[in-house]
């Protein structure tokens, strides 16, 4: 079985080796940026308590804000499906795009045409530099998938993970029901 590439597009999975890892325990990372030097991704499951509204007050819009990851958290990032809305996207792959002109972005939301399984946003995201993220893979934090998921946008943030261990199957599917804290087991 070969191992994949963190290419853009594809999806970091949380090893459960890293579970007691309060950064990464049980997090999804679509990889949006993948150089010989630097890796750039944004976590997909874990919302913050906050929504749009709360950050950029002259938008009046409620959908969730994510954590990105450790690295530039009072910034704003977001990852999604509507580049014909949002000019000077950066496409990621298969129909997704990251960032684009914020203006754009604002009139598409006050005029609703985009919908919470069109768009995320981050504060935040998670960044590795050169060999960093290839010396985890190797050491076992994490593993690389393709993104098969109809839309990421919309897939249930508490079982997303636990999803992605019973895809991998064998022990893998073990750790898919294991507490969030494994002292309690």
């Amino acid at each position: 079985m070969s191992i994949l590439e963190p290419n853009k597009g594809n999806l970091l999975i949380a090893e459960p080796s890293i579970l007691n890892d309060s950064t990464f325990s049980r997090s999804i990372i679509l990889v949006t940026e993948y150089t010989e030097n630097n890796t750039v991704g944004f976590i997909l499951n874990r919302p913050l308590d906050y929504v749009l509204s709360d950050l950029v007050t002259d938008i009046n819009c409620d959908f969730p804000i994510y954590e990105g990851g450790p690295v530039e958290q009072d910034n704003l990032y977001f990852v999604h499906r509507v580049p014909k809305l949002i000019p000077e996207s950066i496409r990621i792959s298969n129909g997704i795009f990251w960032g684009g002109n914020f203006e754009s972005l604002k009139r598409a939301l006050q005029t609703n045409q985009i919908n919470k399984n069109d768009i995320r946003f981050f504060l935040g995201y998670s960044g590795w530099g050169k060999d960093q993220l290839k010396e985890e893979i190797n050491s076992k934090s994490w593993f690389v998938t393709e993104n098969n998921a109809k839309n990421i946008f919309s897939e249930e943030n508490v079982t997303f993970w636990r999803n992605k261990m019973v895809e991998k199957g064998g022990n893998y599917k073990l750790w898919a029901n294991a507490p969030k804290d494994i002292s309690l087991n």
